[in-house]
């Protein structure tokens, strides 16, 4: 027979990716959430989750059924809001995650600053996994770059930029306003790891021009694209406006990257009624 515990529990551990952390949210037991998440498996009669080094990992029928029990507990939480009434709202636990640092960063300051109580888990990845994130129902919110289209998901546009190259005040180019990528051929240029859409973009104008650069460098994001850049190691390529302005970086137009890219805060339709949620989205 369904019995709710057991999904409310399973969702947790895949969410909060250990059987420890999800028994801490829950307020119960490890123990009680290892006995739930196995009575659930009893009754499907396959293994749903399988434990690994880095966490938890979905069978590919633990995904299916995580796709329910996460819109169960989603769908729990809102009749609990409605039943205690939202002028209660005060605390509560948001994930979120995006593919770059701005415009991120200050929403999610601005909304800490309106609710001190909620926790927050932030986490700056590439593109690609951004996209599986969300996919697979793990995050709450996403700020993405050019993120793909969906039906079940609820798209807020909140900045639009083209890529620029990132430099420091004393390279040789940093009196240009603009440079063509011919002109990087001697350059060590820094682009973002691998599933990144800057990569992908870059690395396809390139090809589609037959340029080659003589060193590429790849980094993890943008705040170490930033460092590295600070520190003498090359140039790097980027959206406008992904550092706080200082006088230390300068940022070049690039003639043939003049494409202006929409940055947008994805939510999936079934978490919309949740008060979390709209508490975040009612700051844009």
């Amino acid at each position: 027979m369904f019995n709710p515990y057991q999904f409310k529990a399973f969702s947790q551990v895949v969410r909060e990716g250990s059987f420890s952390a999800a028994a801490r949210v829950m307020g119960v037991s490890q123990s009680a959430v290892t006995q739930h998440v196995a009575n659930l498996e009893k009754t499907v009669g396959v293994r749903l989750l399988i434990r690994a080094r880095d966490g938890v990992q979905l069978t590919s029928t633990g995904q299916e059924f995580f796709d329910l029990a996460d819109r169960y507990a989603v769908l729990d939480a809102v009749i609990d809001e409605k039943l205690r009434g939202y002028s209660e709202f005060s605390q509560g636990h948001l994930r979120i995650i995006a593919n770059a640092p701005q415009p991120a960063l200050q929403l999610i300051s601005k909304y800490a600053a309106l609710y001190p109580d909620v926790n927050i888990d932030f986490a700056l990845c590439d593109w690609t996994t951004a996209m599986e994130l969300l996919q697979n129902q793990q995050t709450d919110i996403a700020i993405v770059t050019d993120p793909t289209v969906q039906e079940d998901w609820h798209y807020i546009p909140v900045m639009r930029a083209r890529y620029v190259l990132y430099l420091r005040q004393d390279h040789a180019l940093a009196t240009r306003n603009t440079i063509a990528l011919k002109e990087l051929a001697s350059e060590t240029l820094l682009l973002p790891e691998t599933g990144s859409l800057t990569q992908r973009i870059v690395t396809g104008a390139l090809k589609k021009r037959d340029l080659s650069i003589r060193r590429i460098v790849k980094v993890t994001s943008f705040p170490v694209m930033k460092e590295a850049i600070m520190a003498g190691l090359g140039v790097g390529i980027f959206l406008e406006n992904s550092a706080q302005k200082n006088n230390e970086l300068r940022e070049l137009q690039v003639q043939e990257l003049t494409r202006e890219h929409e940055t947008s805060v994805v939510v999936p339709n079934y978490k919309l009624d949740l008060r979390l949620t709209q508490s975040f989205l009612n700051i844009l």
